[in-house]
């Protein structure tokens, strides 16, 4: 493996010198480049809402016992906070995935061609989205979609209300094609412009910023109510009812991509001398787009072993967190982080110091921007670093 971290003049209080990004408050900041090499393990692991909101993070770094975390968050080797564009409509975990992948145009994590190949489909020359089933309700004073996660839609359902809705998109010109049972993909070609946020994103938020919006929103509109009038009798929501459950009243595109907006990005990334290595990519408890772009879809974190066997660089994205995180569910948050300390944090820990792990990045977000640390063995010897969790807040 070859590391090219450039070096700062700045000296931090130990008398270490600093790397340009920066592992201390302060100093310089840069991107750094990685050459890997593909008999050793390097992992990038993607951690959506394991930053805290701000406002409860000091309450709950204290109430956390985490101390692997704390040893991984604080001997590093380069560190960098980034706020979230003010433009975007996704999440920053969103973003620095589409973008590690080489899938984001712009500030669009363009998933949608991509998630379709992991499902077996051919997205052909067509302009996709990602389309999840969801439920829309009114709030006090505006619409609100409630978290897609909490639906418990089963196959079944979601195959009649698939049937049901797909004459409703065929009338109006386009295609919706099924992935799994929340995650379906709808190809419209004229549809480029219509800017879309991620459902994530736009969860338990004031809709009426959060819709999407350009040339193509009329059309979407008139979409949209064509199948919520279908879906309002439909039989599978009287079944979803009777046991308790939200109807499915509405759908939520986003996500858009095609395969000449990848071929794109690879052009611009080669024209940038920064061709894109896209890594392995593994899941664990993500919603659907992100389990459809994985190679590895893990049902448990004993499955990191198997990552480390087979070395190379691999993306690992644990989405456990992320529905207490959005819900500010804090107890549901801690739980969470707390198994991530048993199953997963101690064993990179371990997997460092044996050396089976050669560099190890975590990416740690919340709705506001992203967290992203490297550690490296050389890095865990820093022995007169404390071990903290204070990055965290």
């Amino acid at each position: 493996m070859e590391v090219f971290f450039p070096t700062c003049t700045h000296a931090d209080t130990s008398g270490a010198p600093r790397s340009l990004l920066s592992d201390s408050n302060g100093g310089c900041s840069r991107d750094v480049h990685i050459a890997y090499n593909s008999g050793m393990a390097h992992i990038s692991l993607v951690l959506p809402f394991a930053l805290p909101a701000p406002e409860f993070a000091p309450d709950l770094t204290r109430a956390l016992q985490a101390p692997a975390l704390a040893t991984l968050l604080s001997k590093t080797s380069a560190v960098r906070y980034q706020p979230l564009e003010a433009e975007a409509r996704a999440l920053p975990h969103e973003l620095w995935i589409a973008r590690a992948l080489g899938l984001a145009h712009g500030l669009v994590p363009g998933v949608a061609a991509k998630a379709m190949r992991g499902l077996g489909l051919d997205p052909d020359n067509g302009m996709w989205f990602v389309v999840n089933p969801a439920h829309i309700q009114i709030a006090r004073t505006h619409l609100q979609m409630g978290d897609v996660r909490q639906l418990d839609l089963r196959e079944a359902e979601a195959r009649a209300l698939f049937d049901s809705a797909r004459p409703c998109f065929e009338e109006l010109g386009y295609t919706l094609a099924w992935g799994t049972a929340d995650t379906w993909f709808m190809r419209a070609d004229d549809w480029t412009d219509l800017t879309t946020a991620s459902p994530d994103a736009a969860i338990n938020m004031n809709l009426t910023d959060w819709m999407p919006a350009g040339g193509p929103a009329r059309a979407f509109r008139k979409l949209q109510n064509d199948v919520q009038v279908t879906w309002f009798t439909d039989p599978a929501n009287a079944a979803r009812e009777a046991r308790g459950q939200l109807p499915i009243n509405s759908f939520w595109p986003w996500g858009n991509a095609s395969m000449a907006t990848e071929h794109a990005n690879q052009l611009v990334a080669k024209a940038s001398g920064k061709p894109i290595a896209a890594p392995r990519v593994a899941a664990f408890e993500g919603p659907g787009w992100l389990a459809a772009l994985a190679e590895r879809r893990l049902d448990t974190l004993a499955g990191l072993d198997a990552l480390l066997d087979d070395g190379g660089h691999w993306l690992l994205a644990c989405g456990n967190v992320a529905a207490p995180g959005i819900a500010a569910d804090w107890a549901g948050w801690l739980a969470q982080m707390q198994r991530l300390e048993t199953e997963l944090f101690a064993p990179l820990l371990a997997a460092l110091g044996s050396g089976r792990v050669k560099t190890l990045r975590l990416v740690l977000s919340h709705r506001d921007g992203h967290l992203d640390l490297t550690t490296t063995p050389m890095a865990q010897r820093k022995f007169w670093r404390r071990p903290t969790l204070e990055r965290l807040i």
